[in-house]
């Protein structure tokens, strides 16, 4: 894994052109902004966007509501292998259906958060989902984010990108972005007196998944050998993308 100088480390040119297919993968802990980072720069790109994080959510909530335990091995597999699922990769517009139903919001509820852990760690789970993630990867230009995706999903991305951050800014964020969603979902806005003790919650969770993540025995959180180390820890959203359409100017994708 390379450190971001702005050089030309890690990551191959080949088959990437101006006008040609390609794609960038960015991978990386929760809360890092690889959500925000992602869609911006496929915007720039004229490219679709793909979040296998809400993949895996969508397919969390179908375990759920098919009233599964997501610890069960055997009856999520059996769910999860026989959902078809066609999640959105237009950057501008990420509706996330399920039996028609838009539950964008709901995929990032905190029931979902917790119970995408153990049912994303399902070797069965994984196996059924890279056949989809793989499948819109190399569909044409496209950005695709995730915790897999430079070293399982697309090893022969162009430019591979590992967006790190420290964990108290991670958690920062991460509370101001479920804040916001709570306001979508409620309507209510106000100041919230348990914040600091939210954001230790908040913190402890992020520790729980990325260990979780990153000790399992398939497809585990890492970077990728020649991913890009891109630490956002001081950075706007804005200058982060600059970073990586920086980098993928470097390997011939404008």
């Amino acid at each position: 894994m390379s450190p971001d100088t702005g050089g030309a480390a890690g990551g191959s040119a080949s088959g990437a052109g101006a006008v040609g297919d390609f794609v960038i993968a960015i991978d990386g802990p929760s809360g890092t902004g690889k959500s925000t980072v992602a869609r911006r720069v496929a915007a720039a790109l004229h490219a679709g966007y793909l979040d296998t994080g809400a993949i895996y959510r969508t397919a969390t909530l179908a375990v759920l509501r098919a009233g599964i335990d997501p610890d069960d091995a055997a009856a999520v597999a059996a769910v999860v292998t026989g959902l078809t699922l066609d999640p959105p990769v237009d950057p501008e517009r990420q509706r996330h259906l399920f039996h028609g139903d838009d539950v964008s919001t709901e995929l990032r509820g905190q029931a979902v958060t917790t119970a995408v852990t153990p049912v994303s760690a399902n070797p069965a789970v994984r196996a059924h989902l890279l056949a989809v993630q793989q499948r819109l990867a190399h569909s044409g230009r496209m950005v695709v984010e995730g915790r897999d995706i430079g070293t399982v999903v697309a090893p022969d991305a162009a430019l591979k990108i590992y967006l790190t951050a420290d964990a108290h800014e991670r958690a920062r964020r991460r509370l101001r972005q479920d804040e916001q969603l709570a306001v979508v979902s409620t309507g209510v806005t106000g100041a919230n007196p348990d914040r600091a003790a939210r954001l230790a919650a908040v913190a402890s969770d992020l520790d729980r998944r990325d260990t979780s993540d990153s000790s399992r025995a398939v497809a585990p959180l890492q970077a990728a050998a020649d991913a890009v180390l891109v630490d956002s820890s001081d950075l706007e959203p804005a200058e982060t993308v600059r970073r990586v359409l920086g980098l993928a100017a470097e390997r011939g994708i404008r």
